[in-house]
């Protein structure tokens, strides 16, 4: 049994090659059960993200070849596409390195943002489709749950995932550093759109239970407060709310400053000095610079947030170096788990089989042991099975080392010598 993945990511794909070879997750399931025939594709698996498609199949022996040819056909068939539109973009793995690139991308140490941890989440997703659909068999289900303790071992043993490489995730970790702990603090979220949804996701995550959210558009900002447990404000008295606010995010799409120093001077009497930070994520910025010129009033601005990303990303970088460490010892262990995979039936048939031929003799010569106590009959078939047990230890461990070393005709021999099937 061979592992054959083909598949495109953001490294090798621009976005509109990719989504054009995207799968629903309608078209996922009924693609798979076309796509495995039980012959040439035995069992199959498709990730399909905005940054990657890749398709997982395992082949018959000797039938990567085909294997590999009827994916790029099916990928042309079920996606309606020339095949000379996608196939500069494709890579394929196999085997050992096919098995190494499931467990990076599970990792995360495939993507686009190194540490991202909804990758995980889309393997899992991806796995569970071809589950449901029927197409994952003894290997892909063994692959995937490794995949998953790898990617595991990569989250509590480096440190990949724990900075902030996103504005608006860094944005909420700022704020955590400042106050220690986001819980009791409030915090005001002026914007609704996609930058101040994410914000706001953090900040939630990250303990924050009492968030306020204004917006020109006053139903947009009630709908993000109920879908994160907030309270929308008016964004027209935007300067009556500053004082309560220990923390401000900022992410509009305004064009000027809409929090000036005289605002944030009668903010700071109202919390009597008490410190403020004020984070604007938007771009033009919305809190005026001059406001982090006043005593105890705190401004960071889009750029200080991307020197904070920069060394973030430098740091998981040396993370992922470790990280890749963990992935190429995961990588052996699953080599002998394979290995075991393609032998097992080869030893069981053979155990079998020498089991079926003791169990025959005894019914031929059993006439010979005269009347015996269930409990001596027993004892006779545990004595007779033990013994061919013993007898076919050597054989098996031969085997094994045969197949470890690459000696298929010595492994081939004895299943000759026995008459197993393949």
């Amino acid at each position: 049994m061979s592992i054959v993945l083909i598949g495109l990511n953001h490294k090798t794909a621009p976005i509109e090659v990719r989504e054009r070879l995207a799968f629903t997750d309608d078209a996922c399931a009924a693609g798979l059960r076309a796509l495995v025939d039980g012959e040439v594709v035995r069992e199959g698996l498709i990730v399909s993200t905005c940054n990657r498609v890749e398709v997982l199949t395992t082949a018959g022996n000797g039938r990567e070849q085909e294997a590999a040819a009827r994916v790029g056909s099916f990928l042309c068939e079920s996606r309606s596409l020339p095949r000379e539109s996608f196939t500069e973009y494709l890579y394929t793995h196999r085997d050992e390195a096919a098995v190494r690139h499931v467990f990076r991308v599970a990792s995360s140490l495939d993507s686009m943002v190194v540490g991202e941890p909804q990758v995980l989440g889309q393997v899992r997703h991806a796995y569970t489709l071809a589950v449901d659909a029927g197409t994952a068999g003894r290997v892909l289900h063994r692959l995937v749950h490794h995949a998953f303790r790898v990617a595991k071992r990569v989250r509590t043993e480096t440190g990949i995932a724990s900075s902030a490489v996103s504005i608006s995730f860094t944005a909420v970790e700022l704020g955590r550093k400042i106050f220690g702990s986001l819980k009791g603090a409030t915090v005001l979220v002026v914007g609704a759109g996609e930058m101040a949804e994410l914000a706001t996701k953090h900040l939630t995550s990250a303990g924050a239970t009492h968030i306020l959210v204004a917006n020109r558009t006053e139903r947009a900002a009630r709908e993000l407060a109920q879908r994160f447990g907030g309270e929308a404000v008016d964004y027209e008295r935007l300067s009556s709310h500053l004082g309560a606010a220990d923390i401000v995010i900022c992410s509009t799409g305004a064009g000027e400053y809409i929090i000036t120093p005289e605002m944030a001077t009668r903010a700071l009497e109202e919390r009597r000095n008490r410190p403020a930070f004020f984070i604007d994520i938007s771009v033009p910025r919305n809190v005026d610079p001059a406001v982090g010129e006043l005593d105890n009033l705190f401004v960071f601005d889009v750029d200080d947030l991307e020197a904070v990303v920069a060394s973030n990303v430098r740091e998981r970088e040396r993370e992922a170096e470790r990280a890749e460490l963990i992935v190429e010892s995961e990588v052996m262990q699953f080599q002998q788990v394979l290995r075991d995979l393609d032998l097992g039936p080869t030893v069981g048939a053979l155990r079998e089989k020498l089991h079926a031929i003791a169990r025959d003799e005894m019914k031929r010569q059993r006439q010979r042991l005269g009347d015996l106590t269930p409990e001596q009959e027993q004892a006779v078939e545990a004595l007779l099975l033990s013994t061919v047990n013993k007898i076919s230890h050597p054989i098996i461990n031969r085997l094994r080392r045969s197949y470890d070393t690459g000696e298929e005709d010595n492994v081939k021999a004895w299943r000759d010598i026995f008459q197993l099937e393949e």
